[in-house]
């Protein structure tokens, strides 16, 4: 592809190098200058010409401009049709490398894995930056709109950059326009826009400030959401975009909630009194009036004064904490994770200690924090995933880990000597998934040939570096376009970066390729599947979804991963159909026929067993339906002992059983709650922390929500002395 740019001089680019792909727009590498990146709409509007004029005309200040640092990735000029037509088809950014998601850093698991040396003062640093960049682009009038944490990188140096910035809400002074931010994530969105249709309502700074307190609350406490814990209601516990619209603060300070905070949390006391305060007034006082939210400029400044107030452990130089407090919360903690330290000290990096699976203690601890995500019933959370194709055409590569940790001991040295330049602002980028991987995609110089790049996507998806894999393949595909499995494999990586649309593309363009690809049609149908999960209108996706997978048991009857996956589909149709039941009948045929095919197969029992439980809860011959989804979860842990969601589902049946009264009632919640332990307990192995809340939740629930007794040592009511 052929564009104009027009700045600084005149120049034809031929952008033939694809770094990424969404359902907006594909972003190319810029072959005279490595530092950007042009982002090209596939359907170019005069709306985004119009917004795009907006916001060259009024960039934000950056305020790491002297530091050689990108605080926000702003749009730096326009790129025009080269055909004469002069039409405005898309615009140039900075390229963006080096840094990770935020959630990398806020999430203990990956931080340990990629920059283990990342402390609490870094992460008080990152939310100071965060706070700044927030700051900056309030200052100039502009709006997020879709804060969320894949929109925000990190550097190890605790520097922030916001991308996917002509997403966000832009107003044109001179039209008194609003060029709106069409979409949102529940998690970060305030009570007053909860089910709204974004594009309908113009956004306020107040609703950006509810965001920016998710995402910091979520960097000083591990990971945990404000609205996460556990339900002391009903069963199921409502997601989070409920609990964000009733005020239910789980740490609420003025008003008794339906929650306990998670026993895998951190205690409330470790934060800073003053940020104690910023949180109440975010989440308690601004849900009635928005306006009481503290500012970015308030966060930054409590956040700059919680950072100078740290004192070191004389234990662990690693771990940092305030004066509020007599002893080190992080000595605390690790012993409470069975060992497994937040902040490892350099003696157990070196000895890779950091890296060792959990040691088990002798009594119930409690694991890292769960980490929020989109709302999908637990029963697809360990099953969801694309099909990947059998075997590689080379062999996989193994190459040394070792960057990480320079990384880190270089950013130890250059905290110290920014902390004088910084000014506490520290930028963040906003990004979306196909944003992501074109930002930290790095280009070689020297072309390999396709059997190394494919090789080098194949390693690097087995290693689950999605990101690269996905540079990999495209670079693979540059040089094979018609290569169709290459093409369903970047769609596999794609979609494990939550980039659904673009691996859409990938499968749509390897069935063009060749028709009666399988995998592709199955993997479609999954990506679909997920579309439905952000999507208004769900049943056309989903309808999509079951049309790829009717298509691959028309071209294969004895394709077992299409029928149960279509019967999940169907399953998740039932809830919101007038006709559930007819419905229901056709989800069980489908995993029935599955058995029929794969007797071995422990997840065509699994989804059986939770429909039969989904009927239970309007039939009249209700104990019929669940001993026949206890037999299903039974033949399930069978095949796989291992599979702790079957525990989970069958304890919950067993539960409701019991609440029936008859001969078998004690018995039944004997049976349930046993089935919930073993259940907690390999969630827990498996560092599931989003099923094993779930099961910890149910077990709240079985034993009349005294939880003490189930997690002696990890009360919240314990105070840090």
């Amino acid at each position: 592809m052929q564009v104009l740019r027009y700045s600084p001089k005149k120049e034809i680019l031929n952008l033939s190098v694809s770094l990424g792909r969404g359902g907006e727009a594909c972003v190319y590498a810029v072959p005279s200058d490595g530092n950007l990146v042009a982002k090209i709409y596939h359907k170019p509007t005069s709306a985004h010409a119009e917004k795009l004029q907006a916001m060259l005309a009024n960039p934000p200040e950056n305020p790491t401009a002297s530091l050689g640092h990108i605080s926000i990735a702003w749009p730096e000029a326009f790129l025009h049709a080269a055909d004469g037509s002069n039409n405005i088809l898309g615009f140039l950014m900075p390229r963006i490398q080096g840094m990770r998601p935020i959630i990398d850093f806020y999430n203990p698991r990956t931080r340990r894995q990629h920059c283990p040396l990342f402390n609490y003062q870094y992460l008080l640093r990152t939310a100071r930056n965060l706070a700044a960049a927030f700051a900056a682009l309030h200052a100039s009038g502009y709006c997020i709109g879709d804060v969320n944490e894949s929109n925000i990188l990190v550097s190890d140096t605790a520097l922030v950059t916001l991308i996917d910035t002509d997403s966000f809400q832009v107003r044109n002074p001179d039209g008194n326009l609003v060029y709106r931010c069409p979409v949102g994530k529940p998690e970060f969105t305030p009570p007053e826009l909860q089910n709204k249709t974004f594009a309908e309502h113009d956004r306020e700074i107040s609703h950006d400030l509810f965001g920016l307190a998710v995402l910091v609350f979520q960097l000083l406490m591990e990971g945990t959401h404000p609205f996460s814990g556990i339900f002391q209601g009903a069963i199921e516990p409502p997601p989070y975009e409920a609990r964000i619209a009733a005020g239910h603060f789980t740490y609420s300070q003025k008003r008794r909630v339906p929650y306990l905070p998670t026993p895998i949390a951190p205690p409330w006391e470790i934060l800073h009194p003053g940020l104690q305060e910023l949180f109440v007034r975010c989440f308690e006082d601004g849900h009635n009036n928005p306006q009481l939210r503290p500012s970015a400029q308030t966060w930054l400044s409590a956040i700059a004064e919680a950072e100078d107030s740290l004192i070191t452990c004389t234990t662990n130089p690693q771990h940092r904490y305030n004066n509020h407090l007599d002893l080190c919360p992080w000595c605390e903690r690790t012993v409470r994770l069975g060992g497994r330290d937040p902040f490892p000290s350099h003696r157990a990096i070196e000895a890779k200690e950091h890296l060792q699976p959990r040691i088990k203690p002798k009594k119930r601890h409690t694991q890292t924090p769960r980490l929020p995500q989109r709302a999908m019933p637990s029963h697809l959370a360990n099953y969801w995933q694309p099909m990947t194709p059998s075997g590689s055409y080379y062999r996989r590569s193994k190459k040394s880990k070792l960057y990480p940790i320079g990384f880190c001991l270089l950013g130890l040295v250059l905290l110290g000597s920014a902390d004088l330049m910084i000014k506490f602002t520290e930028p963040l980028v906003s990004q979306n998934a196909y944003t992501q991987q074109t930002l930290k995609s790095n280009q070689g110089i020297n072309k390999l040939s396709f059997a190394d790049y494919y090789q080098q996507g194949h390693s690097a998806y087995k290693q689950r570096d999605y990101e690269k894999a996905v540079a990999n393949y495209s670079q693979a595909i540059e040089q094979e376009p018609k290569h169709a499995k290459a093409l369903v494999n970047r769609g596999n990586a794609r979609y494990n970066l939550k980039d659904y649309e673009g691996a859409v593309l990938d499968y749509t363009q390897a069935l063009k390729i060749k028709p009666k690809e399988i995998k592709a049609l199955v993997n479609r149908g999954n990506a679909r599947f997920m579309l439905a999960e952000y999507s208004n209108d769900p049943d056309t996706e989903y309808n999509l979804a079951l049309t790829d997978y009717n298509r691959a048991i028309g071209l294969d009857p004895q394709e077992v991963e299409a029928y149960i996956r279509r019967g999940i589909v169907r399953a998740q149709m039932a809830k919101y159909s007038g006709e559930s039941q007819q419905i229901y009948k056709r989800a069980i045929a489908d995993f029935t026929q599955a058995i029929k095919l794969n007797l071995s197969k422990a997840e065509a029992y699994f989804q059986r067993g939770v429909v039969y439980y989904q009927i239970a809860q309007y039939s009249s011959n209700y104990e019929q339906e669940y001993k026949q989804a206890i037999a299903d979860f039974s033949q399930a842990l069978t095949i796989s002992p291992k599979l702790a969601k079957a525990f989970l589902k069958r304890g919950m049946v067993r539960y409701e059983l019991a609440q029936y009264g008859g001969s078998e009632s004690n018995q039944n919640q004997t049976k349930a709650m046993a089935d919930l332990q073993t259940a907690a307990k390999i969630f827990l192995e498996q560092d599931d922390m989003d099923n094993y809340q779930q099961a910890l939740s149910n077990m709240c629930v079985v034993v009349e929500n005294k939880c003490d007794p189930l997690f002696p040592g990890s009360s919240n009511a314990e105070k840090i002395n």
